[in-house]
């Protein structure tokens, strides 16, 4: 039996109304935001595309995709690379619109704690969390690259 860590890495990311935590592994870089070039016909979260190292990656915003905003200030935007875990090699990157710079954490059981929270969670949301007085979203981002897929399809 393989013996998991005692502890991860993980990013703080602010993003409109609170903040995403995700594994640092999944950050490949954080960027200055420019305005991406628009999706036809795409849902109002699909916020274009971005170019980056030769790719054009989709930019998502996940506080529209959940519904718990609906609009994004892009005034002092950051976008977080993320790497993608579908295996696609047509998009092995998509990209999260951020409101500032992630914020480095180390994550144990002990410090993790889910709310409970019987709320909505809305699209694209795994769970809600405390990781010590940090309230925070962890996204479902093999859920959200197959909403950016279907959408980009459509």
């Amino acid at each position: 039996m393989v013996e998991l860590p005692r502890e991860i890495r993980g990013v703080m990311i602010p993003v409109t109304g609170g903040r995403v935590l995700l594994p640092n592994a999944t950050v490949a870089e954080v960027i200055t935001y420019t305005a991406p070039e628009a999706i036809e016909g795409a849902p109002a979260w699909l916020l274009g595309r971005l170019g980056w190292r030769g790719w054009r990656l989709p930019l998502f915003s996940l506080p529209m995709l959940a519904g718990h905003a609906s609009e994004e200030d892009t005034r002092n935007a950051r976008v977080t690379v993320l790497k993608g875990l579908g295996g696609s090699s047509k998009m092995p990157f998509i990209a999260m619109l951020a409101q500032g710079f992630p914020r480095l954490t180390t994550i144990t059981s002990e410090l993790l704690i889910t709310t409970g929270d019987n709320n909505e969670l809305g699209s694209g949301v795994h769970s809600e969390v405390l990781v010590r007085d940090d309230h925070a979203v962890i996204p479902d981002l093999g859920a959200i690259e197959r909403l950016i897929s279907e959408a980009l399809a459509a």
